[in-house]
């Protein structure tokens, strides 16, 4: 599994895109919320969002602890980008704009949150400030990018890119770009690192990536019945214990087939 991360971020595949993106965008958000924390002497909330402000539902006074996401974005790129700012070919400008999409993710979910003050919880006065919303939410959606990942090669001044196939749009500083086309990663491959999806536990009613018809390739799948200890029958007892019985139960559990090759691909 190392092996295959470490030539996701060497590669110029879609993979690689989001390997960057996804570990840019963690950056931001784990400085952020260290910010906010006070764990980090560095920083501290948003010094910015003081005094009164207005939105669509009337004036409010900034208060509470607003993340300071700038700082964080500002950290992130300091550390993430350093190594790519050393070289000047057609990977360290995809790293580029592939880490900058990242942070823009965290900061697209910033939401304004506010708590009433009043008479009965009326809002007459409100006090707000700025969270991050869940990574999840960042997760996602650079997913949906990476799904929707436009590949370009390098301009001829070296300074940008073009797309590579002039049917699709011109990727905008949100979009995940990549060059080098995906590896077959159904099969095993020793120079890329990946084992296959041989002998991989599937799920045969989930329609997702982890579903037997994704999982497997389209060379199916083998079932095999097996039976396994679980914890059931728990119950609280005061105070403070919860005890569970061992029961057994019959399971199936179903594996991708090999290929019909099922040798090591190798292209030395």
């Amino acid at each position: 599994d190392f092996f295959l991360f470490f030539f996701f971020l060497v590669s110029g595949s879609r993979e690689s895109a989001f390997v960057h993106a996804i570990s840019s965008a963690g950056v931001v958000f784990a400085i952020t919320r260290a910010c906010s924390q006070g764990e980090l002497k560095s920083c501290s909330c948003d010094p910015k969002k003081k005094g009164s402000a207005k939105d669509s539902k009337g004036h409010f006074d900034w208060g509470g602890c607003s993340d300071n996401i700038d700082y964080g974005i500002k950290f992130a790129r300091a550390f993430v980008d350093a190594k790519e700012r050393k070289g000047k070919d057609a990977r360290a400008l995809m790293n580029l704009h592939n880490n900058r999409a990242g942070r823009k993710a965290v900061k697209r979910f910033l939401k304004q949150e506010c708590k009433c003050h009043g008479v009965s919880g009326s809002c007459t006065l409100r006090t707000c400030w700025l969270a991050m919303a869940d990574f999840r939410k960042t997760g996602d959606y650079l997913w949906k990018k990476y799904n929707g990942a436009i590949q370009v090669v390098m301009n001829q001044d070296g300074t940008g890119f073009t797309v590579a196939n002039k049917r699709f749009k011109k990727p905008t500083k949100n979009d995940l770009v990549y060059f080098e086309s995906s590896p077959d990663y159904c099969i095993r491959d020793r120079d890329v690192g990946s084992l296959g999806t041989a002998g991989r536990v599937c799920n045969q009613t989930s329609r997702g990536m982890d579903s037997c018809e994704v999982m497997c390739c389209g060379r199916g799948y083998d079932t095999s019945r097996v039976s396994r200890m679980t914890k059931c029958e728990c119950k609280f007892h005061w105070c403070c214990a919860v005890r569970c019985q061992d029961c057994l139960e019959v399971v199936d559990i179903h594996t991708c087939k090999a290929p019909k090759s099922a040798g090591w691909i190798s292209r030395t």
